[in-house]
């Protein structure tokens, strides 16, 4: 790794080869390399007057905005790192997430001032100084400053989304993130040439990647606030978008907008963080014909995508279900669950990754840690599914997530994805549910137009009689977090609520 890379001395770079080249484009304005450099400059001397020094946390939460940029790159200026805070969250579970990350400073936007102050009270701790302000950073000052950073500086803290249980801080370091970054063909669709656009939510790592991505690369990045299926598409026009990161329930609600206009310059979609059925992926591929697809597949936990679907392989058609192959330098491999015997192509166990990319760990969270990294570098996805002989990793389910019933595994993920394509079915998520006889037994829980019936017949129509549901309740929608994951916990709580402990 470079000495010195951070995302502070990256900018630095770029604005003194570019000054006057776009940067960043926001509901505030739009931002020149120089410009966003200067705002870097005065929120690292805000910063510093409240005490930031190297190794503290600056914690955000708001929108996407230009107000996170200042926080990523500033606190990356003092050798300290940035923290995105979900606004989504009610204020005692903000607290919790501030009384583990303990940052130096909590900036907030304004339009989440109240939540911000209830979270601080509740986090009762008088280190940390509550920051609330139309105007931050303040002026840029003359003097820029510029600590030279370490390989294995904390750079981000970000937070799991939580749907196996309480959110963990999952460390990235300075080291972690170059790696991946100058990973060969990682971007291939991103140059100087390119606008990107991200609607992900800042404090999830696909949403805060797709803000250091760009500016590694000196491309130009449109930061959208809102995620509704106008503002995209009058954004993507616009600017001449050229790459979109759209996690697939955003796909899907553009693709119900009556008007989805021509985008020539549009040249490359990139989906992931959620599944997708098959269905919905053919219908965007037709509906945006300029745009070549590309899947990614990671975690918080990788600091980054760790295989790709590439565009020709979506025009080939043929493996649309799989999440592609690694980059080259990850490794995978899938085990028995709960183990570490090496399975064979085809077989589905847990997924293990190995990079120089991944994480050393959760933050103050040895136990954790110690569940998370596997001997010889491995790490422990709690993702399932199988590698096929030609290399392709496919996803089936959360192992966590894995329903037990009458002694055989059944993959939610796997009757997901038979039960998407029935007549009728527009949404559904598979659970595990108590039955005296089999221990669980699989439910499905559906949004459409059809039967119990009909959705149990299509089912065995295409399952071993043993994975199919025995039972299917109708509800008007599903439970998702911001980037489209089905928060199954809550889904399946109800079923278990006299229950001493879930089976898995």
């Amino acid at each position: 790794m470079e000495q010195s890379y951070s995302f502070a001395t990256r900018l630095r770079a770029e604005a003194a080869a570019r000054p006057d080249a776009p940067a960043l484009t926001t509901a505030e304005g739009a931002f020149t390399y120089a410009e966003l450099d200067a705002l870097a400059d005065g929120a690292a001397h805000s910063l510093r007057d409240h005490g930031v020094g190297p190794g503290d946390r600056v914690a955000y939460l708001g929108p996407n905005a230009a107000a996170f940029a200042a926080v990523l790159y500033g606190a990356s200026r003092l050798r300290a790192a940035s923290v995105g805070l979900n606004w989504r969250l009610p204020a005692r579970e903000l607290a919790a997430v501030l009384a583990d990350a303990r940052p130096a400073v909590l900036i907030a936007a304004p339009e989440h001032a109240s939540l911000a102050y209830d979270a601080f009270l509740a986090a009762a701790d008088p280190a940390i100084r509550l920051v609330t302000a139309d105007d931050w950073p303040a002026a840029v000052p003359a003097e820029p400053i510029d600590l030279t950073p370490e390989p294995g500086d904390l750079a981000m803290l970000c937070y799991t989304s939580g749907t196996t249980g309480a959110p963990k801080g999952v460390i990235a370091t300075n080291e972690a993130i170059y790696d991946h970054l100058r990973r060969p063909g990682a971007y291939p669709y991103v140059d100087r040439d390119s606008v990107l656009l991200n609607c992900a939510p800042v404090f999830h790592a696909a949403g805060a990647g797709w803000v250091w991505v760009p500016g590694f690369h000196g491309a130009h990045l449109v930061l959208l606030a809102q995620a509704d299926p106008d503002t995209i598409l009058t954004a993507l026009a616009e600017h001449r978008v050229t790459a979109a990161l759209l996690v697939p329930a955003v796909l899907g609600f553009l693709l119900d907008h009556p008007a989805i206009p021509a985008l020539p310059d549009l040249r490359t979609i990139v989906y992931g963080a959620s599944p997708i059925t098959e269905t919905v992926l053919r219908r965007a591929m037709a509906a945006f014909p300029s745009a070549g697809f590309v899947q990614v597949y990671g975690m918080t936990e990788t600091t980054g995508p760790v295989t790709r679907l590439d565009e020709a392989e979506h025009r080939e058609g043929t493996r649309l279900r799989s999440a592609g192959r690694p980059y080259d330098g990850v490794e995978l491999r899938v085990v028995e669950p709960g183990g570490d015997a090496e399975l064979p192509p085809g077989a589905p166990g847990e997924i293990q990754v190995r990079a120089d990319q991944t994480t050393p760990g959760y933050w103050h969270d040895e136990a954790a840690t110690a569940e998370l990294l596997r001997p010889g570098g491995w790490l422990r996805t709690g993702d399932a599914g199988f590698v096929d002989a030609a290399g392709y990793l496919h996803l089936t389910d959360r192992i966590k997530d894995m329903i037990v019933t009458g002694g055989e595994n059944v993959y939610a993920g796997e009757v997901e994805n038979v039960l998407a394509a029935c007549p009728g079915v527009r949404d559904v998520c598979v659970v595990g549910v108590p039955d005296p006889r089999w221990g669980e037994t699989v439910k499905a829980v559906v949004v459409g137009e059809t039967t119990a019936a009909d959705v149990i017949a299509y089912a065995r129509g295409h399952l071993a009689h043993y994975k199919a549901p025995t039972s299917v309740d109708f509800v008007a929608e599903l439970p998702r977090n911001p980037s489209g994951k089905i928060l199954r916990r809550l889904v399946r709580e109800p079923y278990w609520d006299d229950e001493p402990r879930y089976v898995t």
